[in-house]
């Protein structure tokens, strides 16, 4: 039988989810914004607290917000990563109880609207779907950095095939060799070190993934990620490793028949559901793997 001394407390940790944060920096007459949502979560001995109800080691989720609406006002945004280092570094400073964390960001993107063809100096217009993400894990006195961004909804009307996969009595879906390739790309790398100037990084990765889905010649979506992973790792050395999580769009040509008219590859149904789901890790050969890092990425499959 199974007693209270037979029990004990597993992983945990605990935070604040999801805290919202808008900054306006209105130095001059052009303000600039950032949009950030910010989940907080500490690691440590919160035994007692679990066990007990002792709360003299639970650092409030209430002070965990305060704490990034404060330094947000007193450091800055700047990029994501940095900004989630700095609390990183707060956290795991400040309270010796505090083992690490795991501190994570979604960031949102906006254009300034136009106004007779110019960017108005204080007027935006949030960009829809793309999100880019961080993830800052802290724990045994080291620092790791995860980015990446969801959403990025691509298509290319031709250059993709997929043909040449085995058949059954279950099997009803036609070899082509011109078809609609579209997915949603999850991209996620994990950085070596954090001395990495994040923004460019960024851009650069995205529009390299960006550039190898429009160019690569594609036998499947499966060799479209591969290719976009080991082009990111070719360019970058200071990335470890890329996961990418794609579903695949699918999109069925219509058949017009019936109302007398042919279909050479121009009209299709746009199916949500169920979709092929394609997903991948490309890593350097030889490399460390950090399943414990991708363990704290929330969502990412």
């Amino acid at each position: 039988m199974t007693t209270a001394a037979d029990i004990v407390l597993g992983a945990n940790q605990y935070g604040k989810g999801e805290v919202r944060l808008v900054r306006v920096t209105r130095d001059t007459a052009t303000h600039e914004i950032e949009d950030l949502n910010v989940t907080t979560q500490l690691l440590g001995d919160f035994t007692d607290c679990h066990a007990t109800g002792d709360n003299s080691k639970v650092v409030a989720t209430d002070t965990q917000k305060n704490t990034v609406y404060a330094f947000a006002r007193e450091h800055g945004v700047g990029t994501p990563e940095n900004f989630l280092l700095t609390l990183s570094e707060h956290f795991n400073g400040s309270f010796e109880w505090v083992t690490g964390s795991v501190l994570s960001a979604e960031s949102y993107a906006w254009d300034r609207i136009a106004v007779d063809g110019v960017g108005h100096d204080h007027a935006f217009a949030r960009k829809g779907g793309e999100v880019r993400r961080t993830t800052v894990i802290t724990e045994g006195g080291e620092t790791v950095v995860v980015s990446g961004f969801t959403d990025a909804t691509v298509l290319k009307s031709t250059g993709s095939e997929f043909h040449g996969f085995p058949r059954d009595r279950y099997t009803t879906l036609g070899e082509t060799t011109d078809r609609i390739l579209a997915t949603s790309v999850t991209a996620w790398w994990r950085y070596a070190g954090t001395d990495v100037d994040f923004d460019k990084t960024y851009d650069a990765v995205r529009q390299l993934m960006l550039e190898t889905f429009a160019t690569q010649h594609s036998l499947s979506l499966q060799q479209t990620i591969y290719a976009m992973g080991s082009a990111v790792l070719e360019a970058f050395e200071d990335i470890v490793e890329v996961r990418l999580s794609c579903p695949n769009k699918h999109h069925f040509l219509v058949d017009l028949e019936p109302f007398g008219l042919d279909n050479p590859g121009e009209v299709f149904f746009a199916a949500d559901r169920p979709y092929g789901l394609i997903q991948a890790t490309v890593e350097r050969s030889g490399g460390t793997r950090r399943p414990d890092v991708w363990a704290a990425v929330a969502g990412f499959c």
